[in-house]
């Protein structure tokens, strides 16, 4: 008989999850909004409405899965699988396994989103037998995962790897962490969103509020869309945002020096220029720059499907 994974990926706007088999295709998914403030029972109420929607619109039965995994914005213990915290969404000091259990009974695998990410390079991407690595995910916030000599190394208790929350700026712009001048309070979506904005209520003839009122909301994607149709200050806006990336990309080279850096999550879709020009900026800037061994940047290979993916990889690696 077949068997199946359960990949559930939490963000900040939303929960994704997919069926997945054993060579890594999606059968099928579905999500279903975030809701930050909510109490985690009912977090957990929700992702188990979402795995009984999945196995139902794939025909598979609760029998057929092999395990579920889940990937979250935070810090999880390795060995117990209870959620110390998460930024995006309720969950403090939660054995999720144990009120899960009250809907399905197959093992639940739970870590760190971007340590699943790079988990999911690792098995079913192109990362396969790279032995050193960064996963960097640029989404609600900027999640990072390591590989060393083709361990994950997530720190003390699961609670290590919070790359996103290192300071580049101190004293700077509040993070969702309560600390000021995180990577994350720069390099994520969520900051980019907050930088347009403030731009925007500057410059009124900026392209970029003409883009917005034609979505309806000013998204990730404003300020990249009116630099590609010209505007200069949506392209100062762009460029800043880079430095902020390249930042914290050179920190993390610096003190983990990977064979490669992969980027992940939505803000990375923009197209190979903006690799290059992250790329450019790593070289030029790391400790000893070309002289030292090269750092490569380059675009995650499962792009939107990392979290699913990732989160599957759990339990493939542990089957």
């Amino acid at each position: 008989m077949n068997m199946y994974y359960i990949g559930i990926d939490v963000g900040g706007m939303s929960i994704k999850g997919g069926i997945v088999d054993e060579n890594g295709n999606i059968i099928v998914k579905d999500s279903v909004v975030t809701k930050p403030t909510q109490p985690s029972d009912d977090n957990t109420k929700d992702i188990a409405g979402l795995v009984a929607k999945l196995l139902e619109d794939a025909g598979i039965s609760a029998d057929e899965i092999a395990g579920m995994g889940m990937g979250v914005p935070g810090t999880v213990d390795p060995d117990t699988a209870k959620i110390f915290y998460t930024c995006n969404i309720f969950f403090r000091d939660y054995d999720f396994r144990a009120e899960f259990k009250k809907y399905f009974d197959f093992p639940v695998y739970i870590g760190n989103d971007a340590d699943c990410a790079v988990i999911g390079e690792s098995v079913f991407g192109d990362m396969k037998g790279v032995q050193n690595a960064v996963m960097v995910t640029l989404g609600t916030g900027v999640g990072t995962g390591t590989l060393v000599k083709g361990n994950l190394i997530s720190g003390f208790k699961g609670a290590g790897g919070e790359g996103g929350h290192t300071v580049i700026r101190m004293g700077g712009e509040k993070c969702g962490c309560g600390r000021r001048g995180c990577w994350e309070a720069y390099a994520s979506a969520t900051a980019l969103i907050r930088d347009t904005k403030r731009a925007m209520e500057k410059h009124p003839e900026s392209l970029m509020n003409e883009i917005a009122k034609k979505e309806g909301k000013v998204t990730g994607r404003t300020a990249f869309d009116a630099m590609n149709a010209g505007d200069k200050t949506a392209k100062a806006i762009v460029s800043r945002y880079i430095r902020y990336v390249g930042e914290g990309l050179v920190n993390i080279g610096n003190y983990i020096r990977p064979e490669i850096i992969f980027m992940g999550g939505g803000i990375s879709n923009q197209g190979d220029w903006f690799i290059k020009r992250l790329q450019a900026y790593v070289t030029r800037y790391s400790y000893g720059g070309k002289r030292n061994p090269y750092i490569k940047v380059v675009k995650a290979t499962l792009k939107n499907e990392a979290g699913i993916l990732g989160a599957a990889a759990l339990v493939a690696k542990s089957s």
